[in-house]
């Protein structure tokens, strides 16, 4: 019954006589509905980590759990990461010979050698007929004996050591060969041959006609109403020789999703188009139908156009200033694309492009003419030198309050239903099959503007599945099944991962334990940036430790919960799956503004081999996240930690901010529950009565849903859903309640901030109730065994 259930929900878009192509087998099969109870491990090696059962709260927070209404919160006191693991801890048994009869005999007995030469004689051939049992048992049961719950150490670095810099070079440039198809077919078809050489099971494509906004026939243009002259967006003047000599990236020098047209205003200089910038500019202006002169960072675009949009603007003018980017970047006559879409196919929102969807008619989403130009052209429209670099010091660029500039921006833009391509492999698990850890990367879209990191997230995955596919070659699997996925269409806003989400959304919330992202792996080569959700935050210091100490130089492992580009987007904030994704940065980039990664710049393939000659840094990534992979698809209890989330809300709620007071007492209890919960994970490893399948798919089924109480329903543009991911690396607090207090501020009004506190009140309460029920139902079950 509850795989016929199951299997009608997975489906109820999809007529079981006309199921749409691409669909897996893995997807819609009853056996992998059904709950898989044959869970079994090695206990004595699985449970290594020593855990705390003999686990007390401190007299402070005994207190606290007797009166949590009016203890004293001491936020001080709150340390990040430090929480005991939810793993099993390696059990104390203790030795149960007892000798019963210890009466000594007596010395003339005769038969004492006769009795004791028979127990011999039986002991020596029960020891060979076990021998032999066991030897039979193991050549007959392969499978098993190497597919224990738990796979140690060693098995993980057999796997991973097979991945060679050297393998993943020759990847990357076979596909940057493939770089100037006509569309993403032949790429497609190139990964999907591949992998299925490989090994990799039921390998398909997933394509869905969604609604692309591509370049117009011609360039766009800026032009000065005082002199007449007239430039492209990269700076040059507008001229038949400058249009052909750099066509494409003329072309593709827009934003995706802009209205489009013409607008001749005055430019204002709203630098970053903060809440406190538009509050300054309005009250000496007035913005009505005018364009804005924008710098990309430090907020969401979407987010920023929205409030240009509420002030009046007719246009943007974006660009980004060369003084926030690397010394070494010289990107002052380069061109960039923005996608203005929050996600997925803009015609169906909400709900898959699959056929016979009603189709919306949104060819632009934004009022705006939006246009990103180069820092040349900047300069140029406000008669600025190029160098503004005096004294090692770098002048930022803006347009002086005194002077008036009346521009013409012209905007053309094409909207057409194209067809973007997903290609999904499956390595189906052993004994939880009905478990998927989904592993993302993404390939090319002809019609887009990404450069070729995607060659660099293809090779990457694809150097995992060789690895992982030549253990499976010798018979072993792992526990869960390993989802691998490359998404098409992502420069747009994300749309092949949001359409393959939205068509199997509820299958996928049921089933979905992790998500690893491999978006976008090498942006810089000084520095690992990790970003995880809060629960795997612990096992990413573990793994980044361990591979640290095989080196020889080792830096300070940086992890955090930030909002991060790519196709974790729609996992993270529709799903509430717990994700990590590892990446190489520049260190003066995580120290300038964030968000710049929204430009999508036209990066060559020689660019990428600059930063990492010889392919190391992707050989480190692979492995990183290969790891992960491994130990979330193979530990019989997922290695998520429940405390580090109550440690992230009561660290999200410090500081000056107002009207917290009862949230912080709801953060305390929050965090009793989950030290509670936390405890009693225990259980298993220290009482046999719980050592039983069923108790631990119970305990996995809590851990992998802890996320989803921290989705909120309504968000500022361009803000996380999921409210435990901040807006960069720099804050700390919660993203929608820093937006809510600047707009009380712009506004003069608390009803915002009022609305903010209440999705974080019921998120925090939700997640408390949540951990408190998990704590009851291990209780009744104990109950009804006793």
């Amino acid at each position: 019954m509850h795989a016929l259930l199951s299997k009608k929900m997975a489906y109820q878009k999809v007529n079981a006589d006309q199921r749409a192509p691409g669909h897996s087998q893995y997807l819609d099969n009853d056996d992998l509905q059904a709950t898989a109870l044959d869970l079994e491990w090695d206990m004595e090696k699985e449970l290594e980590e020593p855990g705390f059962d003999q686990f007390q709260l401190d007299s402070a927070e005994n207190q606290n759990l007797e009166n949590p209404e009016t203890a004293d919160l001491n936020l001080d006191s709150i340390q990040p990461a430090t929480s005991p693991k939810g793993r099993f801890q390696r059990l104390q048994e203790e030795s149960d010979y007892v000798t019963r009869y210890t009466r000594s005999a007596p010395k003339s007995n005769p038969c004492n050698f006769c009795r004791l030469l028979k127990i011999l004689c039986t002991a020596t051939v029960l020891f060979i007929l076990g021998i032999l049992i066991g030897y039979y048992a193991h050549k007959n049961c392969p499978s098993n004996a190497t597919t224990s719950g738990t796979l140690d150490l060693h098995l993980y670095q057999e796997i991973l050591k097979t991945i060679q810099a050297e393998d993943i070079k020759k990847s990357f440039r076979n596909l940057v060969q493939l770089y100037k198809s006509e569309d993403d077919t032949e790429i497609s078809k190139k990964i999907k041959s591949h992998w299925t050489s490989l090994g990799l099971e039921d390998v398909q494509f997933v394509n869905y006609s969604v609604l692309l906004n591509l370049p117009g026939p011609s360039a766009s243009s800026v032009s000065l109403s005082s002199s007449g002259q007239c430039f492209h967006p990269n700076g040059q003047p507008c001229s038949e020789e400058a249009r052909k000599h750099s066509s494409q990236d003329l072309l593709y020098s827009y934003a995706a999703y802009s209205a489009k047209g013409t607008l001749e205003a005055e430019v204002i200089d709203v630098s970053y188009g903060n809440a406190d910038d538009l509050k300054r500019i309005q009250k000496m202006k007035n913005t009505t139908n005018k364009i804005a002169l924008l710098k990309l960072g430090k907020l969401p675009l979407l987010y920023k156009l929205s409030l240009l949009e509420k002030a009046g603007f007719g246009g943007v003018l974006l660009y980004i200033d060369p003084c926030d980017l690397p010394k070494t970047a010289n990107l002052s006559y380069d061109t960039f694309m923005v996608s203005l879409n929050p996600g997925g196919d803009p015609s169906t929102p909400g709900y898959p492009s699959v056929d016979g969807s009603f189709r919306q008619n949104r060819s632009n989403l934004t009022s705006l003419l939006v246009q990103p130009i180069s820092a040349s052209l900047v300069a140029k429209l406000i008669s600025s030198p190029n160098s503004r670099t005096k004294n090692s010091i770098c002048s930022p660029l803006e347009l002086p309050n005194n002077d008036q500039r009346i521009v013409s921006m012209q905007i053309q833009t094409v909207s057409k239903f194209k067809t973007v391509t997903n290609v999904v492999g499956y390595l189906k698990g052993l004994t939880s099959p009905d478990r998927y850890i989904v592993v993302g990367s993404r390939h090319h879209t002809a019609y887009s503007y990404y450069g070729q990191e995607w060659a660099s997230s293809t090779a990457i995955i694809t150097a995992f599945i060789r690895a992982l596919m030549l253990r499976v070659k010798r018979g072993w699997r792992p526990d869960r099944t390993i989802v691998f996925c490359s998404w098409g269409g992502t420069a747009f806003g994300n749309i092949g991962s949001y359409e393959w989400g939205e068509d199997f959304r509820k299958v996928l919330q049921r089933n979905v334990v992790a998500y690893i992202s491999l978006h976008s792996p090498i942006r810089g080569n000084s520095s690992l940036y990790s970003v995880a959700s809060p629960s795997l935050q612990q096992l990413v210091v573990e793994k980044n430790n361990f591979n640290c100490s095989r080196r020889a130089k080792c830096q300070e492992t940086n992890v955090s919960s930030v909002q991060i580009e790519g196709d974790a987007d729609y996992f993270i904030n529709h799903l509430g799956i717990p994700t990590v994704q590892f990446a190489y940065e520049d260190i003066t980039a995580l120290e300038g503004p964030s968000f710049l990664s929204e430009a999508l710049f036209l990066k060559r393939a020689t660019k990428i081999e600059e930063m990492d000659p010889f392919f190391h840094l992707h050989e480190t990534i692979t492995k990183l996240s290969g790891e992960v992979i491994l130990q979330i698809a193979n530990e019989p209890v997922l290695p998520f930690n429940a405390l580090d989330i109550a440690i992230e809300v009561q660290n999200s709620l410090k500081g000056d901010q107002p009207y917290t007071h009862q949230l912080l007492a709801l953060a305390s209890r929050l965090r009793e529950s989950a030290e509670l919960f936390q405890s009693d994970e225990m259980r298993p490893a220290n009482d046999p009565k719980e050592r039983i399948p069923i108790r631990v798919r119970m305990l996995n089924d809590i851990l992998q849903d802890m996320e989803k109480s921290f989705l909120v329903e309504q968000v500022p543009p361009g803000f996380y859903r999921n409210i435990l991911y901040h807006l960069d690396g720099k804050t700390s607090q919660f993203s929608i309640l820093l937006e809510a207090w600047e707009h009380c501020k712009l506004l003069a009004s608390n009803e915002t901030i009022q609305e903010a506190l209440s999705e974080v009140l019921n998120s925090i309460n939700s997640a408390q109730v949540y951990f408190k029920a998990g704590l009851d139902v291990f209780d009744s079950v104990l109950v009804g065994k006793n």
